[in-house]
């Protein structure tokens, strides 16, 4: 896909995303990080101004309580931070991430449990969205701020998820493990699930170096389970909600952030997987902008059934972030193949 096509389709996306109702919590955070890469890909400052202006009206009428979710917000405050050098994004940004090393429930050797209100959501319980809500997240302000602690425990996230969530037979990551149970509860392999650890391990990739001892940990384990991913792509170009349920729907969100890391990692062989999956998701985005096709919020569902039965009928701000994600990568791709 050309350049001018892709800024033409992030354009609106971005607007459609703009006019959503956005909660401050994991939707917000999603779509307005994937509003920020954008800026960033693009250098449009209109997509920088729209998330400074939806920020600020809502620090006004004052934010929820933290939990790991609402840690996603902290993505566009960095942003925001780096663009604007205003200490109210930073304070704030430091505040989620203080959040995070001290007040977070976990269990077992610090695996931060999955929370998406003050209280004790799911006792014991890792889920893959952890990993974008609040590791990443944890990563990013740690590098951010020279803060090794914090560096640290963002690995160990990726570790723990990795050893508790990632099949060995597979390759794939379950939804969700139980502490209590040692198991993962209907053991389904849900795609967004996937796609929250793809792209956060892709992007770890591109800001740790192989110095640190967790690199080749999560680069074989992002390598393994992309070499899964691509042998389960549906023939349109997306994966199915349950990856391997061909019954099961096609899925935009998750379809994207997957092509995103791939996109990342840029491993020659597969490109072909790659240039099926962008002509697939550009499909996916209707004229107004919006992504069509994706899943509403999941918890980690009873069984397989649940999973297929999940609505995918209106737009998502995790449909646009994570679309957007995907587009930002696909053209700072395409500005490096240009160069060569």
């Amino acid at each position: 896909m050309e350049s001018e096509e892709i800024k033409r389709l992030i354009g609106l996306v971005v607007d459609r995303t703009m006019r959503l109702d956005l909660p401050w919590d994991w939707p917000g955070g999603v779509a307005l990080y994937g509003v920020c890469r954008a800026w960033e890909a693009t250098g449009e400052e209109r997509y920088l101004a729209a998330v400074r202006d939806w920020v600020d009206e809502y620090l006004e009428l004052g934010i929820p309580a933290f939990n790991v979710n609402v840690c996603a917000m902290g993505h566009c405050l960095i942003t925001l931070g780096e663009a604007t050098g205003e200490d109210r994004y930073v304070e704030l940004a430091l505040r989620k991430a203080e959040y995070i090393e001290k007040e977070a429930l976990r269990f077992g050797d610090g695996v931060l449990q999955h929370t998406v209100s003050s209280k004790n959501d799911f006792p014991g319980q890792a889920w893959a969205d952890t990993l974008f809500m609040a590791a990443y997240f944890l990563l990013r302000m740690g590098l951010k701020h020279g803060n090794k602690a914090w560096v640290d425990d963002a690995l160990k996230q990726w570790y723990w998820h990795e050893e508790l969530l990632q099949d060995e037979e597979t390759n794939l990551f379950f939804h969700g493990y139980d502490d209590a149970t040692k198991g993962h509860m209907s053991g389904i392999r849900w795609a967004r699930a996937n796609a929250w650890a793809a792209y956060t391990m892709a992007r770890a990739l591109t800001l740790i170096d192989y110095l640190y001892p967790m690199f080749m940990r999560i680069d074989g384990s992002l390598r393994d389970q992309l070499s899964a991913l691509v042998r389960l792509q549906s023939p349109e170009g997306l994966w199915h909600t349950v990856l391997d349920d061909p019954e099961s729907y096609c899925e935009t969100s998750a379809s994207a952030g997957i092509a995103a890391a791939l996109a990342l990692r840029g491993y020659p062989l597969h490109r072909k997987y790659l240039d099926k999956a962008t002509a697939a998701i550009a499909a996916e985005i209707g004229p107004d902008g919006a992504v069509l096709n994706v899943s509403g919020g999941t918890a980690v569902m009873p069984d397989l059934e649940a999973y297929r039965q999940v609505p995918r009928k209106r737009a998502q701000g995790w449909g646009q972030g994570l679309t957007l994600a995907f587009l930002s990568a696909l053209l700072e791709r395409s500005g490096t193949e240009g160069a060569r």
